[in-house]
């Protein structure tokens, strides 16, 4: 399956549906924009991320837009917010694995961890 990614709101007890992702390849300080997507009613993006033929070993960067999200589900937010664009930086070691990327999210905290 490559790499995948999947959010849910913990603060509704949803899918993150709408909600802006953006997925980077990383060396180092610098960042490239492979994808920009929205999550579907389920919370994923409709296709995995990279399939295994297309998943390269490397650094990766997956930012999540949390206060956009919330912002659009009425939810009032401090200004600035607590949680702008969750970021996360991961690697992929073995490219012939699945590597899926789970975000738990509200509007003031965050877990992630290595799915399957």
């Amino acid at each position: 399956m490559g790499l995948s990614t999947h959010v849910l709101d913990t603060m509704h007890g949803c899918p993150a549906s709408g909600m802006e992702v953006c997925l980077y390849a990383t060396e180092g300080d610098s960042a490239t924009l492979l994808q920009r997507l929205v999550l579907n009613h389920d919370g994923r993006t409709d296709a995995p991320l990279f399939d295994n033929a297309s998943l390269r070993i490397g650094t990766y960067r997956l930012t999540f837009d949390v206060a956009g999200y919330f912002k659009a589900r009425g939810v009032p937010l401090p200004e600035p917010n607590f949680l702008n664009r969750v970021s996360l930086d991961f690697g992929v070691a073995h490219a012939d694995q699945h590597y899926h990327v789970p975000l738990l999210v509200s509007p003031w905290s965050y877990s992630t961890y290595r799915g399957s």
